[in-house]
């Protein structure tokens, strides 16, 4: 059996799915309201910070938030909107953005270069614990 190299699966989704700038994710969360859905490993967003106003959605747990059958559906995914994805590096949210794409999910993209672009192209960036408390508010 060969192993697919996920190098070639990520380039292949990359080829089906709508890549974005982190500067075009945040232009069409505040004009367009997009959400920015972080699938980020919840370690990653506590020593690296996060997107303000961004949902996380664990990469483990994305279908299953999605799909309306699914007993852990969250009713934010049947909403008339675009969802942006974003990792660290852009890899796994294009995976992602393909596969929710593929089970019917009408508006979804991903940030090409993730949370690293993101953070290089100096977005705005709050700190895990900043993030938290303006969820809650």
């Amino acid at each position: 059996m060969t192993i697919e190299s996920v190098q070639k699966m990520v380039e292949a989704a990359k080829g089906e799915i709508d890549n974005i700038s982190p500067a075009e994710a945040a232009r069409r969360a505040s004009e367009d309201g997009a959400l920015i859905v972080d699938i980020r490993d919840v370690r990653e967003m506590q020593r690296d910070g996060a997107i303000p106003g961004a949902m996380h959605a664990p990469r483990g747990m994305l279908e299953f938030w999605v799909s309306p059958d699914s007993p852990y559906a969250k009713e934010i995914f049947g909403e008339d909107r675009e969802f942006v994805l974003c990792c660290a590096g852009g890899m796994r949210s294009a995976l992602s953005a393909k596969t929710l794409q593929d089970m019917g999910l009408a508006r979804i993209s991903h940030v090409e270069t993730g949370f690293g672009g993101w953070k290089a192209d100096d977005m705005p960036i709050e700190t895990y614990e900043e993030w938290k408390a303006n969820r809650a508010r």
